[in-house]
């Protein structure tokens, strides 16, 4: 039996922590090494076909949040978009985040941006970019490419307030071992295609070749339940329906599954909460 999902929060040391991170972070550059990986390199001639493109707003009021730190994760985003926009993958290529963009310092012009920790915001240099790997994770899993490496949110803190995407179909990311690798198994070579303009972060995936299936993502068993220890936990599954160019579907297929410790009380109804 798996770990459960649903157990109390540990505080942990800033000690264990700060040694625990550099643990994974070397694990992570040895993996990244001596993993035979084929790396997705950036190629100026862009490929024909669309496949599938998608938009986020840069500026969201947030409550308790300085817009200060959304400033400043747009700075973020205007210096790691560049370093992966048109990324192409060849077929048996793969994608990684921090592959591409290294790492976020000070020194390389990186601001003080949000993030969250242990289901708390804070700022941290470099904070922000999780709303372009969410970006490249909610675009991927409309496309024939594979997600080899991708980490869930574990906290849920903000309220479903003008949500357009299922709980839970994003990717988080924190250099460098928590990364979002993506590869590419299909005949066909894709590219990424990633612009800011003065709203939004924009991206594409663009396909050597001309779509032959579309992806419809959605969620299912999404449930919230009160837990023995006074909080709240969150539960989905991420699916998708496949269908060929036709409109016939093809297949349902299992993307992912989420479970989030919830920072606020939810509206709670009979059909929601299970106790």
């Amino acid at each position: 039996m798996g770990k459960n999902p649903y157990t109390r929060p540990k505080k942990r040391s800033d000690i264990r922590l700060y040694f625990g991170k550099k643990y994974f972070t070397f694990k992570k550059h040895l993996n990244l090494l001596f993993g035979n990986y084929k790396f997705a390199t950036k190629c100026n001639a862009m490929l024909p076909h669309p496949y599938f493109s998608h938009k986020t707003p840069l500026y969201r009021q947030l409550k308790d949040v300085d817009m200060y730190l959304q400033t400043n994760k747009v700075v973020n985003l205007n210096i790691a978009v560049p370093k992966m926009n048109l990324a192409t993958l060849n077929p048996g290529e793969t994608f990684s985040f921090w592959q591409l963009i290294g790492k976020p310092t000070k020194g390389a012009g990186y601001q003080n941006g949000m993030v969250l920790k242990s289901g708390t915001v804070t700022a941290a240099i470099g904070g922000g970019l999780c709303q372009l790997s969410n970006l490249i994770y909610w675009m991927t899993i409309h496309t024939p490419l594979t997600v080899v490496e991708r980490h869930r949110h574990g906290y849920d803190v903000f309220p479903d307030s003008n949500r357009t995407q299922p709980f839970g179909s994003g990717a988080t990311c924190f250099y460098n071992y928590g990364d979002l690798m993506i590869k590419n198994n299909t005949s066909h070579t894709f590219q990424l295609m990633l612009e800011i303009t003065a709203e939004y972060l924009e991206g594409t995936w663009l396909c050597s070749s001309s779509p032959k299936s579309k992806y419809e993502v959605y969620e299912k068993e999404h449930v919230i339940q009160s837990q023995y220890w006074g909080g709240y936990t969150r539960h989905n599954l991420i699916h998708r329906k496949k269908y060929d160019s036709q409109g016939n579907l093809l297949e349902d297929e299992f993307v992912a599954e989420n479970h989030a410790i919830m920072m606020y009380s939810p509206f709670i109804t009979t059909t929601e909460v299970h106790s």
